[in-house]
C-alpha cells in the first residue's frame, strides 16, 4: 500500500529515503533533533497480503479510509529473490531480542534495525511478524534491495485506488475480518 498524496507521497515502487518516521522498522540515523530528515538510507514496506497491508497501515485509527491520501493497493513480484534477515523465528532469541522486538516500543526496534543494517552488510532488507494481523509475513527492505538490478516489475500485477468501487466488497470482508470500521 501507498498514498499518492501525503506529505511523504511516493509511487507504488519507490522507497522513502526520509526518516526516521514512526515505524518501526526504520533504519535510517536520527540527527540531533531527533527530526526525520533526507538521507540515502532508504526504505520500503511490504506484506505478504493485502489484508496485513491494511492491517499495519491504518492500525493507528483502525480505520480503513479508501479516500484520504489517497491510498492505493498494489501487488507486484520481485524480479529476484532477495537477501533478507528472518526475525520470525530463533534469530531474534539468539541475537539477543524476543518476539517482542515485533509488537514492542518502535524506537528500540529502529535502534535493532540500525544495528542489523550495520552488523548484516549483504542484507536487503528484515522479515518479520506483522503485530497487526497475528504475525503474518511482512517486510522492511532497505535500499540495498535496489543495488544489482531491477527490483520491482514494470507493471504490477495490481494496482488500484481503495477508493475504486471494484475493491469496495473486499474491504468490507478485510475490515470485518480485522475489526476495523470501514470509510
Amino acid at each position: 500500500m501507498y498514498f499518492s498524496r501525503s506529505p511523504h507521497a511516493l509511487s507504488w515502487n519507490a522507497f522513502r529515503y526520509v526518516g526516521p518516521l514512526n515505524s518501526r522498522w526504520d533504519h535510517h540515523v536520527p540527527n540531533a533533533q531527533e527530526t526525520p530528515y533526507a538521507q540515502e538510507r532508504g526504505i520500503y514496506y511490504a506484506a505478504a497480503d493485502a489484508k496485513t497491508c491494511l492491517a499495519e497501515v491504518f492500525q493507528d485509527t483502525r480505520r480503513i479510509d479508501r479516500a484520504y491520501q489517497s491510498p492505493w493497493l498494489v501487488v507486484f513480484k520481485t524480479r529476484r529473490v532477495l537477501e533478507v534477515l528472518d526475525l520470525t523465528g530463533d534469530f531474534a532469541t539468539r541475537m539477543g531480542a524476543s518476539m517482542a522486538i515485533h509488537s514492542g516500543n518502535r524506537l528500540r526496534a529502529r535502534g535493532w534495525a540500525r544495528n542489523l543494517y550495520q552488523a548484516f552488510p549483504a542484507t536487503q532488507g528484515i522479515l518479520y511478524a506483522a503485530s497487526m494481523h497475528g504475525g503474518a509475513p511482512a517486510f522492511a527492505l532497505n535500499e540495498r534491495a535496489l543495488e544489482g538490478g531491477s527490483l520491482f516489475p514494470k507493471h504490477p500485477e495490481f494496482h488500484r485506488a481503495l477508493a475504486d468501487d471494484a475493491l469496495l466488497d473486499p474491504l468490507k470482508h478485510a475490515a470485518r475480518a480485522l475489526g476495523y470500521a470501514l470509510r
